[in-house]
């Protein structure tokens, strides 16, 4: 038994042929998260070289709706292509995604790179995940899938620190080469070590091509509109995301195959109100888009220095979920409401020190990094307690699709978060008058309107969670 034991432990997994094929999963993950962080810190030197201003937030949403494109249709590639196949296509679309944006002589063209990257991101992701079971023993299920889940704490590490120093130095577009290389080192290793077929067969579901369609014209749909500085075309954009997101739910109704389980439609349902939550506190954590270009821009931060300030929302959020993660069941209701005061205080306090020129050093700068990890922290202490309640609270013979819906879920959250923030900052001011005087009255707008997404996860939360 003890062999047993030590053969299921990290120095098993991570050595011999386990060994490659966890350097294989865990860095589809990680190229995919890096990319985010990279794109991230490097954007306000995109915007200055190829200009695009009014498009900023589009590189994360357009990267973010391919992304669930990808993720979704992730099962449908594997079972028809075998794992090794499935996985080069991913690393392929990735590799051609970020090639075009390494080029990229204008915003529209790495736009479109952008796009081509988000799916092989998705697929990635997806894939790494579901390839546990079929390229591991049991015995190594739950440490292989820690070791892949681990790789977004080392990314938001890694993105900024290429993102910021390629930015540092006007050369952008290396860090795309950056991936690309990475991209290349991918695929030669899982050409060797992914089995081409896997075991037993896997049933795949069809591919819900209208609603990703719906999905990716209503995500469109506010980001076109936050371009205009037209306020009726403004309120069109959402109104005409709103009415495509309504056909998507229309079209769940009675489907055989669903994005979510029965019930996630309904914010009577405990799980419909569950998903609430996660959707408004991933949406609270799309402000991090426009962190780096206004530190940049109010407080003359380098790119460097405003990217890595970026992550602290992630590190409070990562922190706190595991922190919190074992609390006992007496507590869990109070963290799960206190979460969201705590966002919604770094948001409200965040549109005041950012705004304003005088907070860039010393003190100002302290408390700016602490209400960035106010933020996190606030999304992620009940985070854990959260996500195992949509769980629980799944439709019976659902709980499996309620799993995998969660990274839809939150993918959507992103998705349209950006979107709104881009149509925000655009209204407010970031390009018109811009410069300074517009990003400082843009920070105000951005963080004061997105203070209202903890404080409606709060409402929801106390009208409809059990005690």
């Amino acid at each position: 038994m003890k062999h047993i034991q030590e053969e299921a432990g990290w120095g098993a997994l991570l050595s011999g042929k386990n060994g490659l094929k966890s350097i294989a999963l865990a860095g589809g993950v990680m190229i995919h998260a890096m990319d985010v962080y990279l794109a991230t810190t490097i954007m306000p030197s995109v915007t200055s070289d190829i200009g695009g201003l009014s498009f900023y937030s589009w590189a994360t949403t357009i990267y973010v709706v391919a992304a669930i494109i990808g993720s979704v249709i992730s099962s449908v590639v594997l079972s028809k292509m075998g794992p090794r196949a499935s996985y080069r296509l991913a690393i392929i679309f990735f590799a051609i995604g970020a090639l075009i944006c390494t080029v990229a002589p204008a915003m529209s063209v790495l736009l479109a790179g952008r796009f081509v990257q988000g799916i092989g991101g998705g697929l990635l992701v997806a894939l790494s995940y579901a390839m546990i079971s079929i390229v591991y023993e049991k015995r190594f299920w739950s440490r292989a899938m820690a070791l892949v889940s681990a790789m977004w704490g080392i990314s938001a590490f890694l993105g900024p620190l290429f993102g910021g120093i390629f930015a540092e130095y006007s050369h952008w577009r290396y860090a795309f080469v950056t991936l690309l290389i990475i991209a290349a080192a991918l695929i030669f290793l899982t050409e060797n070590v992914l089995p081409k077929k896997q075991d037993k067969e896997l049933k795949a579901a069809k591919i819900p091509v209208v609603k990703l369609l719906l999905i990716l014209f209503a995500a469109l749909a506010i980001s076109t509109g936050s371009i205009a500085e037209n306020l009726y075309a403004n309120a069109a954009g959402v109104i005409g995301a709103i009415i495509l997101l309504g056909l998507v739910i229309k079209g769940e109704k009675g489907a055989s195959e669903r994005l979510l389980p029965n019930g996630a439609y309904k914010l009577s349902t405990l799980l419909g109100a569950t998903y609430a939550v996660v959707i408004l506190l991933t949406l609270a954590g799309t402000v991090e888009i426009y962190i780096p270009y206004f530190l940049q821009i109010i407080h003359d931060f380098s790119p460097l220095k405003a990217g890595y300030l970026t992550v602290l929302i992630a590190l409070g959020w990562s922190l706190c979920s595991v922190a919190f993660s074992g609390l006992p069941a007496k507590y869990v209701k109070g963290v799960i409401i206190a979460g969201p005061l705590l966002v919604l205080a770094g948001l409200a306090w965040l549109s005041y020190f950012v705004s304003h020129v005088e907070y860039g050093g010393g003190i100002g700068f302290i408390v700016i990094c602490l209400l960035l990890i106010f933020i996190g922290a606030g999304i992620g202490m009940g985070w854990s307690h959260i996500l195992t309640q949509v769980l629980s609270s799944a439709p019976k013979g659902e709980e499996e699709k309620a799993s995998a819906s969660i990274s839809t879920v939150q993918l959507l959250g992103t998705a349209f978060g950006s979107a709104a923030a881009g149509l925000i900052a655009n209204f407010s001011g970031i390009t018109n008058p811009g410069g300074i005087a517009g990003a400082e009255h843009a920070a105000q707008w951005l963080f004061g309107a997105f203070a209202i997404t903890p404080l409606l996860a709060l409402v929801v939360i106390l009208c409809k969670f059990k005690r």
